[in-house]
């Protein structure tokens, strides 16, 4: 999916991970919100530069699982899979990592491009919980990025994954 030239990209995630803080270090808080067509669910999008490359992002309703049971996950689901994004990236609370490893592991299961963001890392060693990020990005096949977004710590480990990752796909010749 591209709109304005520029690959799409899409935030996914549970409610209360971290997605519109990420959204908004990403873009600068240049933010359109929108309804998605006919619901009463309204998307964020916004440009984020990558260095040289642009991206579109797309800040999705909360979502618990690729199955939908309420309107907002149905919205989640239909920008995946109607709009096909170019990456996703998946933020995850460290918090909860076993909560929310089931819906990491159905996008990779998918077939979509993705990034996971590991947010909330300062408050998971605070209570004692300690993530082996490079181990879990290699079980999981798939880049993982410890952030804390609340204080930009991460960003732009982020960015250069999301751009890295844009540059591995053999659609994205003119992202580099």
């Amino acid at each position: 999916m591209h709109s304005g030239g520029h690959p799409t990209v899409a935030l996914v995630g549970n409610p209360n991970v971290g997605k519109s803080v990420i959204f908004n270090a990403l873009t600068g808080a240049r933010a359109a919100v929108s309804n998605y067509p006919g619901t009463t669910v309204s998307l964020s999008r916004g440009t984020a530069r990558l260095g040289k490359p642009s991206i579109d992002l797309v800040n999705t309703p909360g979502m618990y699982s690729l199955l939908p049971i309420s309107e907002e996950e149905q919205v989640a689901r239909e920008v995946l899979f109607d709009s096909r994004p170019r990456l996703v990236v998946n933020v995850v609370d460290a918090r909860n990592l076993d909560r929310m490893l089931g819906s990491t592991l159905q996008l990779i299961e998918s077939g979509l491009s993705i990034v996971v963001a590991l947010n909330m890392m300062a408050e998971a060693e605070a209570s004692g919980i300690h993530i082996d990020y490079s181990l879990l990005a290699a079980k999981l096949g798939v880049p993982v990025i410890p952030l804390v977004a609340v204080t930009g710590k991460g960003i732009q480990d982020l960015k250069e994954a999301i751009g890295e990752r844009l540059r591995k796909d053999p659609g994205l010749a003119d992202v580099s």
